[in-house]
């Protein structure tokens, strides 16, 4: 296929995954895939050449993976899985990425040919046994050169790429479900992650511990902001609420039923009370917000409760009674 690929001047990608070569000199076209795991999942979205000498063709699809393909071989090489990409808010061209076997990564877009930061899977269990990551999210910590992520395996990890250390120079695990969101608050000390059973912690970044939860959610979490300047964290998920908690006493300040299934959030800058002082023509969409207080306990509480009714007699019960009616 080495040579076949060679041949091919321009390339095409298909919505069933095929990458097509054709060469326009003898007008023929050919196909590379994998037909072991061709799917519309590997539909594909983008083509962009890999390095000057156009010896490699990287391939993004539909799912997300980045497929490296040699023109040289005429097969695809290598795999890369990105779930996260994150730009730093203090450095506009320094981005960082990351995904299910594909560790954080920090690119800067100014030097694309390679990541300026590549870290280092963490170090084998007691077993001798290779530890599997999975980066969920990654944000840049204010104020330094540190970046933090969550993984699928229920740990958060905090990055140093100032120091020649390139594993985790902080390790944390929170709960026993994948994480699957974070975001950090304006002071930089603390995270906030969510994981896929609706539980959402403040985890400090010094130390590793466990500030407190935040109740009230009841599917799992998908998108999760803090806001700039207010003490306050946004969550969204598959229970289809927005939720905003306060970070000083965790408590529920407010609580909207969006009626569908919510995948991402994205806080203005203003305060969240402001109404921007715009006002359309037929007036502002009344939104019905849920009550932010109380909890399902609270309802339970609230119910009569109902007494247990007298126990039904068994078969030999009723011969014994009836004998006695007889008796009488």
């Amino acid at each position: 296929m080495g040579d076949s690929s060679r041949l091919c001047s321009v390339w095409l990608g298909s919505e069933t995954g095929i990458l097509k070569g054709v060469s326009v000199a003898r007008k023929q076209a050919f196909n590379f895939c994998n037909t072991s795991r061709l799917s519309r999942d590997q539909e594909v979205r983008a083509l962009c050449w890999g390095d000057p000498a156009e010896s490699e063709l990287l391939v993004g699809c539909v799912d997300g993976t980045v497929l490296t393909f040699s023109t040289e071989k005429g097969a695809f090489t290598d795999m890369e899985n990105v779930t996260r990409m994150r730009q730093s808010p203090t450095h506009a061209h320094r981005v960082a990425t990351g995904g299910k076997e594909n560790g954080l990564k920090i690119w800067d877009l100014e030097r694309p040919e390679e990541a300026v930061f590549t870290a280092k899977n963490l170090r084998d269990d007691w077993l001798d046994l290779r530890r599997p990551h999975w980066v969920r999210d990654v944000a840049f910590i204010p104020d330094s050169d540190k970046v933090v992520t969550c993984t699928g395996y229920h740990q958060v990890h905090v990055f140093d790429p100032s120091s020649p250390q390139r594993r985790p120079v902080l390790e944390a695990e929170y709960g026993e479900y994948p994480l699957t969101a974070l975001s950090l608050p304006a002071s930089g000390n603390t995270v906030a992650v969510g994981n896929t059973h609706g539980q959402i912690a403040l985890l400090d970044l010094r130390k590793g511990l466990v500030r407190g939860s935040l109740k009230g959610l009841s599917g799992g979490v998908r998108g999760l902001q803090c806001h700039p300047s207010q003490p306050v964290v946004a969550s969204c998920g598959l229970d289809r609420f927005l939720r905003i908690h306060s970070l000083e006493d965790r408590r529920l300040q407010h609580k909207v039923y969006l009626k569908s299934r919510l995948n991402c959030l994205l806080l203005a800058n203003r305060d969240l009370e402001d109404a921007g002082g715009v006002a359309g023509e037929a007036g502002p969409q009344e939104v019905k917000e849920e009550e932010a207080e109380g909890s399902d306990d609270e309802v339970w509480d609230a119910m009569e409760r109902v007494g247990e009714g007298p126990k039904r007699r068994t078969p030999e019960e009723e011969v014994v009674q009836k004998k006695k009616r007889k008796r009488d």
